[in-house]
């Protein structure tokens, strides 16, 4: 009775019978935080660089999306420059994060807008989720992105800026 409920249900699945199903696709669940951090020199240009990172598709296609407004709404300790932005993109998995950096459209033609000649003097830096309190399941959200983002088909960069094979090895 197994044998033929297997069978129809890997006909179901486009798996002619006696064939191996295919492996399960890749799932890119290990969300990172890209932080874009420092002081914006000229806001104008930055605005420009939002509206053609937005325009591209990048972060909607990646599954990424803004988590933080760049100011602060207040500062408890030390001082901020009344310019210093601070920018947080949640991305499903360091690998779309590394996608969008060495997208062509990103590194041959929207970096360009903040960067030549500099509109703000930022560091972007990739951190790891971390994971969730046990004692906060089920009072926070999941923390996990519901659609697979994973093998987008972005061109990229040759040698890539970021990930496996940058400037001779990984950074």
């Amino acid at each position: 009775m197994i044998a033929p409920l297997l069978a129809m249900m890997l006909q179901g699945a486009g798996v002619a019978q006696g064939e191996a199903p295919p492996p399960p696709a890749s799932i890119c669940d290990s969300p990172v935080y890209m932080v874009v951090a420092g002081p914006t020199l000229d806001r104008e240009r930055m605005m420009a660089y939002a509206s053609a990172i937005a325009e591209s598709g990048l972060y909607r296609e990646l599954g990424g999306y803004y988590v933080t407004i760049p100011r602060p709404l207040e500062v408890f300790e030390g001082e901020l420059p009344a310019n210093y932005a601070n920018l947080t993109v949640r991305f499903p998995c360091i690998e779309n994060a590394r996608t969008f950096w060495n997208s062509r459209v990103y590194q041959e033609e929207i970096i360009k807008l903040r960067q030549d000649p500099s509109a703000g003097d930022y560091t972007v830096a990739i951190y790891a989720e971390a994971p969730l309190r046990e004692d906060m399941v089920g009072r926070v959200g999941d923390a996990r992105y519901s659609t697979d983002f994973s093998n987008v088909e972005v061109p990229q960069v040759d040698p890539p800026v970021v990930g496996p094979g940058a400037n001779g090895g990984e950074r």
